[in-house]
């Protein structure tokens, strides 16, 4: 296909319509779920470097349209000492204040040989007591583990056989497990992430395609500085393999997610079942009047607690990182077959979720059809070789202001094509069997695009992403100091949908 075929646009709602493509009775395989907005990567007065109580991060949370959110403060040795308990007393006590809102007790794991991934439980017998322990056995802040080498990389597939063992003796019905922020110090080498990933695929299933701490880049409600944080540059932990560019953002996402053919890509291409989310990491939100309080420097050190910070400050104007609330900035989309705790964690195992920023999209619904069926987002459809997959895609856009007062528009959504070509070495950084198929540009506030592949013949997988072209390229590009104004460059993405071939 030419450069030019390549970037055509489909202007408009496409005229064939859903039934014109896919015949009459066709229906979204996504239609059947509930769509739950949502954050697993959020922070308290509970983390050494966090202010919020529990119930602020909540009633923030619940302003921004948020169904569901895991507390997730870091491991620490203070925390491990006092905070547990403590934490889970207060989440108690919100869940039955806020009953509206799906809430777990999580943690951010200090992962041994790397850096730091969401943990929480499903149905779990004395939660607390597990996180203690888990914490106390397996956070390299504990047992000091971080160092990047083969001893400390075999304490963190331990860390994942402790989960498994606790659901073989029933101590808990599942347990999910997410990378933060990949990218940010380059310390998860592409082998761990398919090492755990492999040891428990129903465990350890994604990672953050895009960090929180967006609001770093503001220059207007923040320092103007990298998106997330990603300032940094290769350490004596990091991946000697990854470029210097991989670790900046582009377009807010993570190189491993935002390049095409990159990280994520390569993942998949081996048919890994491997998602993405999109979280706030919420610490000190962008130009709230909820502010800390002086404390003695040996606050949190003795007590696992910062001092409830002060509800009618004026705004925050240097915090140590700019954050949003949970659903203020960054979403995390899950199609859950029930409103419960449990429907979501199944939904954000099954990859079935999608992403978005700055409430550039307020749904987008993308399935394939074919001779075996329909799939919807993380899902896999066999079809018979030499038959037809139909894509269907209903974008709904944003009829309302965000949070930063304007209506975002979403200028073009891009459909892009991965094959299936099994497994490679575990040190793959990229795959140039991906490339983008077709882009469309939706013009109404409520779209519907359809493609059809005729006469397959190999497996593949397809997923989208989707700009508001404020930069004006057609790949996301790298966020600088000065031009990294999370507002003025905005992305959605899918998780993919696999195609098998029989």
């Amino acid at each position: 296909m030419s450069e030019v075929a390549r970037r055509r646009f489909l202007q408009g709602a496409s005229g064939l319509g859903v039934a014109g493509v896919l015949g009459t009775g066709s229906a979204s395989a996504s239609s059947r779920y509930h769509w739950l907005s949502g954050d697993h990567h959020t922070h308290t007065q509970y983390s050494y470097d966090g202010m919020y109580t529990i119930e602020q991060q909540i009633r923030g949370a619940l302003r921004h349209g948020t169904d569901w959110l895991v507390i997730t403060d870091h491991g620490h040795a203070a925390h491990e000492a006092h905070s547990v308990e403590a934490t889970a007393a207060d989440i108690k006590r919100a869940q039955r204040k806020f009953p509206q809102l799906l809430l777990w007790h999580g943690m951010e794991w200090n992962v041994p040989g790397a850096e730091h991934a969401t943990l929480f439980f499903e149905d779990c017998q004395d939660e607390a007591g597990v996180l203690r322990d888990f914490e106390r056995q397996f956070d390299w802040r504990l047992n000091g583990a971080e160092a990047s080498n083969p001893a400390n990389e075999r304490k963190a597939l331990d860390a994942i056989r402790f989960l498994q063992t606790k659901i073989r003796n029933g101590t808990m019905k599942s347990a999910l497990v997410f990378v933060n922020h990949p990218m940010r110090n380059g310390r998860v080498a592409p082998h761990e992430l398919r090492n755990m990933r492999d040891l428990a695929p129903d465990i350890v299933v994604g990672m953050e395609g895009a960090p929180g701490a967006q609001g770093d880049g503001d220059p207007l409600r923040g320092p103007g500085g990298h998106r997330g944080g990603y300032a940094n540059s290769p350490g004596s932990n990091s991946y000697a393999p990854y470029p210097p560019e991989a670790y900046r953002t582009y377009g807010g996402f993570d190189w491993m997610t935002a390049q095409v053919g990159g990280v994520w890509d390569s993942l998949l291409t081996e048919g890994r079942g491997w998602w993405i989310t999109s979280n706030s990491d919420s610490h000190f939100n962008s130009r709230d009047t909820i502010v800390r309080v002086p404390e003695p420097g040996d606050q949190f050190d003795l007590t696992g607690k910062h001092l409830d910070p002060l509800d009618s400050g004026p705004p925050q104007v240097s915090p140590p990182y700019v954050d949003f609330f949970p659903g203020e900035f960054s979403r995390t989309v899950v199609g859950a077959t029930r409103r419960t705790r449990g429907a979501v964690m199944e939904g954000l195992r099954a990859g079935r979720a999608w992403v978005s920023h700055g409430g550039l999209v307020d749904d987008l619904q993308f399935s394939i059809h074919g001779t075996g069926g329909s799939a919807t987002l993380g899902g896999r459809l066999c079809v018979r070789r030499g038959s037809d997959v139909s894509v269907l895609v209903k974008a709904r856009l944003a009829t309302r202001p965000n949070s930063a007062g304007f209506i975002p528009r979403l200028r073009r959504l891009d459909l892009i094509k991965g094959a299936l070509t099994g497994p490679t070495s575990s040190e793959t950084l990229s795959t140039p069997h991906v490339k983008v198929e077709r882009s469309y540009e939706p013009r109404w506030h409520y779209a519907v695009f359809t493609h059809t592949f005729r006469n397959v013949r190999e497996p593949f997988y397809l997923r989208l992403r989707g700009t508001d072209g404020n930069r004006g390229a057609f790949e996301p590009q790298a966020d600088t100091p000065g031009a990294a104004n999370p507002w003025e460059d905005l992305w959605c993405y899918t998780n993919p949908i696999f195609v098998e071939v029989r």
